[in-house]
């Protein structure tokens, strides 16, 4: 029976076409991952995906990295699907460690295979390219002919990738009207794009208010909104800490929120009783100024370092603190990380969460608090609040 070894020297950089790693055998790190090839520079490189606690990382390998890669891997997991051109490949390993490889003929299409190599494949968007939309044009996101301008392209897919969540939430929703406050709007791309998407492409009834603190901002954008014929769009000068509202709120979201703006827009939202929260942080500076760690003094010694961990940490503690107020919360990949660092999407939705979980996800929080002698504003908001109703 032919190695694997033997398998992969034969197969990439010449044959390979796609891997799937799963069944794990243990629980509670990477549950999957994909590999395939891409084109980068006129190399080849091998793109692994993993799949971890409903996140998803991604990293290229050169040939050598990825035969060693899929070798290491093969010892922490049960099973592997491999497509070449020429062979469907089946890798199952035992209990004790027994490697046992099944090879089936197959043949692929030459263009499936160069199709497989693009890196930058053409991506379906809600909002297709050359499709143009009067808001988008007047932002400098479009030519007049619904062409994307280059230097506005990472901003489109920003907002497109925004919108396939709220799309993925919506699922859901069984109502046709909703109202959504957008905390920070800032100049509102997302804004006027949901506005777009759930009235003219979900046929809904929309109430969207956007609120952010510059007073020319808001003047512009309620002057667009009144230029597009959109009625049910406003725009409000205020602050996110302590804003109230009379309309119930069923959506809010929040793309780069600034520091602890995040967390007064996050605790609003769960005062409201609000059923869908997606909120992408930004400046996570408020532990970077406390986190000290005697134990773990290699993650807070060097300043690079300090700041994502002090970054994660933030949106861990935001995670659980959502948990533990009732919400099924996940934290996924928006955008990757080569076109924006600010790449964290907190998707949170009002469900059913068992006491044990609740308090699981407290304590985590708290843990880690104490770890590295921190206080993090959300976690002191619902607690502080939880202590004056006891």
């Amino acid at each position: 029976m032919e190695s694997l070894n033997n398998i992969l020297k034969k197969s990439l950089n010449k044959e390979f076409l796609s891997a799937i790693i799963s069944n794990p055998r243990e629980k509670g790190g990477i549950v999957k991952i994909k590999i395939r090839p891409v084109e980068h520079k006129d190399n080849i490189l091998y793109q692994c995906e993993e799949h971890r606690n409903n996140q998803v990382f991604h990293h290229n390998l050169n040939e050598e990295e990825a035969a060693g890669y899929i070798e290491n891997a093969m010892q922490e997991f049960k099973q592997m699907q491999m497509e070449t051109r020429k062979f469907r490949y089946q890798v199952l390993v035992s209990k004790k460690g027994k490697m046992t490889v099944r090879k089936k003929q197959r043949s692929v299409s030459e263009d499936n295979v160069k199709v497989s190599l693009s890196h930058n494949r053409k991506k379906r968007y809600i909002l297709e390219e050359g499709r143009p939309v009067p808001f988008l044009v007047d932002l400098g996101v479009q030519t007049k002919e619904g062409k994307v301008i280059t230097s506005r392209y990472d901003k489109f897919r920003q907002i497109n990738r925004f919108i396939e969540m709220v799309d993925d939430v919506l699922k859901t929703y069984k109502g046709d009207e909703i109202n959504i406050i957008d905390f920070g709007c800032g100049k509102s791309y997302l804004t006027f794009f949901l506005y777009y998407y759930i009235v003219e492409i979900r046929h809904m009834t929309a109430h969207i208010t956007g609120l952010d603190l510059k007073e020319q901002v808001i003047k512009n954008c309620n002057k667009l909104a009144e230029k597009c014929g959109y009625t049910d769009l406003k725009f409000k000068i205020g602050d996110i800490n302590g804003y109230r509202t009379d309309r119930k709120v069923d959506m809010v979201v929040t793309l780069h929120a600034c520091d602890t703006a995040t967390d007064y827009a996050l605790y609003n939202a769960i005062c409201w009783n609000t059923t869908y929260i997606l909120s992408v942080p930004c400046c996570q500076h408020e532990l970077n100024k406390q986190i000290r760690s005697e134990e773990l003094s290699a993650l807070t010694k060097y300043g690079i370092i300090k700041e994502r961990t002090a970054a994660l940490m933030t949106d861990a503690i935001r995670g659980c603190m959502l948990e533990y107020c009732g919400y099924k919360t996940d934290l996924l990949e928006f955008i990757d990380i080569e076109h924006s660092p600010k790449n964290i999407l907190i998707r949170a939705v009002k469900k059913p969460v068992s006491e044990e979980k609740r308090e699981r996800a407290k304590a985590e929080a708290e843990r880690l608090c104490r770890t590295f002698g921190i206080h993090q504003t959300l976690m002191q908001l619902v607690l502080t609040e939880e202590r004056s109703h006891s």
